[in-house]
């Protein structure tokens, strides 16, 4: 645990200010974000301040690692996977919020996997390239850090909360459905019409919470809706096999949150530096209209050839994803059109048709889908909302600049210096392989609107990996400013994910190294970030984290996330390594 100078523990310091804030709240009904994480941070201002920034020294020792006993697997296994030399930016969270476009608010670095986006379905992963030198296809992928001079007032940030509609967003689930055979599509119908009015009925209890961010009722409203849909996928998934189709995994669509997106768009303009410079989407996507929510019931006879064809035109889009990135710079003005949109059009006319010609042998053909072909890139910012005291919220803009800016998250993007990418043993226990397409993800990128159960301290400094921080350190000369993401150790040894996308893993004691019971330790992931931040940057406060609008560069809402590509075969060699006690790559 972190202590301050003093020695006084930062949790209980957390609690300390948490209560006064509770209290003056109560007394004055003003409005007041009070951070529930550590980083010094008691309001809501867009701007670092220096009480979010440490000397490392003054972080006393705090990371002890539990003593390997008899059985234990003490092996490390390192991927090189560069440290995002390709240039490949992206306000999604595969993981985290699946299907949902722009849904991290703030931009991701991103090495290993070319191609993912938030809509890629495992198919996808497989098929693409990788920056990683041993053909790791697995996805890794943070939050990136700027240096900024120029700083915003809290002022500014509590007047745009206070015109703020806090909104719940849930991942589509018909937009990712496999077919939906014809003797249960009316009841799918129904089901997912029903997914619909619980998220308009829970946007209907959240405006209660207008002009504030209160994590304990967004717990009140978010739980039980969570609860509600995984009921009703559980019946979509029971309707769809009774009626012949096949599993449609539906568990990583469950959650939702609470999006304060609207309080970027109401900043104002001074804030938005953003939408002045020049118009470069950071990692260009491509936008195609989506199929399969699209399509009627599909005859039984049908589902194997439209869910293969169905699949063929996910993977033409992220082949097309990872063109856009690897293709970077190439070309003239018409090399996009040419060389990536128009084979994709032509591509997906020829599935589109095949799917229209499986349904139509058993059934009436469904007409128009060659209506859905053309595709488009993302190369321009969307045109932010005006402030409005309306209800609603207003489209985030795509990253753009040369720094791949956002309202709230500008300036220079810091390059890593060095990403190091390990497995590692357990000290209790040998390790078993990881299951291919397992989602894990460390930190909470909320801990303001979530609360801070999930949050991990993870700052230090070269030289100093004995003690990590909540709050930016500040390195002595020659040492590089480090984040170390540890990612839970044990699983579940059953499923790829879960519907808060954390219960089907979880970190082992902390004392011991042991696995909770029930689960077996797995090679454990940690992610280590260096980079090269001048001195007199730091001691000014002038870099931050990418964040949501609502925590505003916390430095405890520090977070990595994770989707293993792995072959099989690697990882099996992985498992072997860490258990043979080895130092391996």
């Amino acid at each position: 645990m972190n202590r301050r100078k003093n020695g006084t523990a930062l949790v209980q310091t957390r609690t300390a200010r948490l209560t006064m804030a509770a209290l003056v709240l109560a007394a004055t009904g003003a409005l007041t974000v009070t951070f529930v994480s550590g980083g010094g941070k008691g309001t809501a201002d867009a701007a670092t301040s220096l009480e979010q920034f440490v000397p490392i020294e003054e972080v006393p020792p705090n990371v002890r690692d539990p003593r390997p006993t008899a059985g234990a697997s003490t092996g490390r296994f390192t991927v090189d996977c560069g440290t995002n030399g390709n240039g490949k930016f992206s306000p999604d969270n595969p993981v985290a919020q699946p299907g949902i476009r722009n849904g991290a608010e703030h931009v991701h670095d991103f090495v290993g996997n070319l191609a993912i986006t938030a809509n890629s379905s495992d198919a996808d992963l497989d098929a693409a390239g990788t920056t990683c030198r041993n053909g790791d296809r697995s996805s890794y992928f943070w939050p990136v850090v700027r240096i900024d001079r120029t700083v915003r007032s809290g002022r500014q940030v509590q007047q745009a909360l206070a015109q703020t509609q806090p909104m719940v967003v849930c991942p589509s689930v018909g937009k990712r459905l496999r077919a939906v055979p014809t003797g249960a599509r009316a009841t799918v119908d129904r089901l997912l019409a029903e997914l619909d009015r619980q998220q308009a009925a829970a946007n209907q209890r959240m405006s209660a919470s207008r002009g504030r961010i209160d994590a304990a009722f967004n717990r009140e409203i978010l739980d039980p809706l969570r609860a509600r849909r995984a009921t009703l996928l559980r019946e979509i998934t029971a309707s769809v096999i009774a009626a012949g189709g096949g599993q449609p995994g539906l568990v990583s669509l469950v959650d939702c949150d609470v999006s304060y997106d609207d309080m970027h768009a109401r900043m104002p303009d001074s804030a938005h530096r953003a939408s002045a410079t020049a118009a470069r989407a950071a990692n260009p996507r491509v936008q195609c209209p989506t199929v399969r929510d699209r399509l009627p019931g599909v005859p039984a006879g049908a589902l194997a050839e439209v869910n293969r064809n169905l699949d063929d035109l996910d993977r033409q889009i992220s082949e097309a994803d990872e063109r856009l990135v690897t293709s970077a710079g190439q070309g003239g003005p018409a090399f996009v059109d040419n060389a990536i949109l128009g084979p994709l059009r032509a591509k997906r006319i020829a599935a589109l048709d095949r799917i229209a010609i499986a349904i139509g042998r058993q059934a009436f053909r469904p007409q128009g889908l060659e209506a859905l072909a053309p595709c488009r890139v993302d190369r321009a910012p969307n045109s932010p909302a005006a402030p409005s005291s309306a209800p609603t919220t207003a489209a985030l803009p795509d990253p753009q600049g040369p720094n791949f800016e956002l309202p709230g998250n500008t300036g220079g993007i810091v390059r890593p210096a060095q990403v190091l990418i390990e497995y590692r043993g357990n000290p209790a226990s040998k390790v078993v392989p990881m299951p291919r397409f397992l989602r894990a993800l460390t930190g909470d990128a909320k801990p303001t609107s979530r609360g801070p159960a999930n949050a991990r301290a993870t700052w230090t400094c070269s030289g100093f990996t004995d003690r990590l921080s909540d709050r930016y350190p500040i390195c002595p000369a020659g040492s590089r400013v480090q984040r170390v993401h540890d990612f839970p150790g044990c699983w579940d040894g059953r499923n790829i994910d879960s519907d808060n996308h954390r219960n089907h893993v979880a970190f082992a004691d902390r004392a011991t190294g042991v696995c909770p019971q029930g689960f077996r330790a797995i090679p454990q992931l940690r992610i280590t970030v260096a980079y090269d931040i001048p001195r007199d940057v730091q001691v000014k406060g002038q870099y931050a984290l990418d964040s949501f609008p609502e925590e505003n560069h916390n430095p405890f809402s520090d977070h990595n996330d994770f989707v293993n590509v792995n072959s099989t075969r690697t990882m099996q060699r992985i498992a072997a390594c860490i258990n043979r006690d080895k130092n391996c790559s």
